[in-house]
């Protein structure tokens, strides 16, 4: 199964300023939660901690196929072959 996930607000900085990313997984059925423990294991902390523990950090709004990940279970949505899903940070300095 293939996911296509892109980054906006200078989240791609944390994956080698990669504005997109496809991931393919093996399983057929994968929620949200699959897909945030496998970009921790490629995002370099070093450059953006993009994660806080398990979850993702305040302030990151999250698209799935362009609609609020809140309206499909946040980390428990179901997604599948071709989802698009973004992350974009709302966080500025100033």
């Amino acid at each position: 199964m293939k996911i296509i996930v892109d980054f906006g607000g200078g989240l791609d900085i944390c994956f080698e300023n990669k504005k997109e990313l496809t991931l393919e997984f093996e399983e057929q059925q994968i929620k949200m939660t699959d897909l945030i423990t496998r970009l921790k294991t490629l995002c370099n902390p070093k450059k953006l901690d993009f994660f806080y523990t398990q979850q993702l950090r305040p302030g990151i709004l999250v698209l799935i196929n362009d609609a609020d990940w809140e309206l499909e279970d946040k980390e428990e949505a179901q997604l599948q072959h071709n989802d698009r899903v973004s992350f974009i940070s709302t966080l500025h300095g100033g």
